[in-house]
């Protein structure tokens, strides 16, 4: 695994970072940069790069956070992973916003029950429901997130009505939770201070999907919005 080196991206959120994987340690960068991720995302690349004293061509994949998340946040970061695993020819490891979460709940608080909510507004939520579950492979021990909830967008009220019944030790994350009030006063699982997602812990999700093969190409990046009423377009020529 010290081999293997992967290159992970996020800006489906207000937030905006990248992480690095190379030669068995992480380096990231996170910054909170809503409506300037065109401006900042390319130069954070750069220099999380630069740090380690690589190119672009020599990472083994690309990893990004795929959705859920905002319309316009998404669409760009679709683009640029889309670009930047063209010029560099790499395979690409999408990943869910909604897992990642649950999986820096894990890394930090050794949760392995986690609810994710993130504020899509107008009274709405990104929303899924993870329990985790220890597979032992060839290539050694990791941690996959079952959707007990699958991932969905809807309003506070539905995600509030769906979670009744919960049973166990749950952590909250995202920032559905603060942002409406029936969810920010509903007594359902410890609360945490993991509100939007992060490249970093993206990266404990793709190294097993590296081992097991599961990557696409460029030309398959498809992002994840949970609204019916919004299309995705390739890149011109690569519909």
């Amino acid at each position: 695994m010290n081999n293997l080196t992967l290159l992970a991206l996020d800006t489906s959120t207000e937030a905006c970072s990248v992480a690095l994987l190379h030669r068995g340690e992480t380096t990231s960068l996170d910054e909170v940069a809503q409506r300037t991720h065109t401006k900042r995302i390319l130069p954070m690349i750069n220099e999380i790069l630069s740090q380690s004293g690589i190119k672009l061509n020599q990472v083994d994949a690309l990893v990004f956070g795929r959705g859920p998340g905002s319309f316009t946040d998404v669409r760009v970061e679709a683009g640029i992973a889309q670009g930047l695993a063209l010029s560099a020819d790499l395979p690409v490891i999408p990943i869910s916003n909604l897992a990642a979460m649950a999986q820096a709940a894990y890394q930090q608080y050794q949760a392995e029950q986690v609810i994710a909510a993130i504020d899509a507004r107008m009274n709405k939520v990104y929303f899924a429901q993870f329990s985790a579950q220890k597979v032992r492979s060839d290539f050694g021990e990791f941690l996959q997130w079952n959707e007990i909830i699958a991932e969905q967008v809807c309003s506070a009220e539905t995600a509030l009505n769906q979670l009744n019944k919960l049973q166990g030790h749950w952590v909250q994350v995202g920032t559905g939770w603060a942002a409406y009030p029936q969810l920010a006063e509903a007594v359902i699982g410890k609360k945490s201070d993991i509100a939007l997602p992060s490249a970093q812990y993206m990266l404990s999700l793709a190294i097993p999907l590296w081992y097991k093969k599961q990557v696409i190409s460029a030309v398959e990046i498809e992002p994840v919005y949970l609204r019916n009423e919004v299309t995705w377009k390739k890149l011109p020529g690569r519909e």
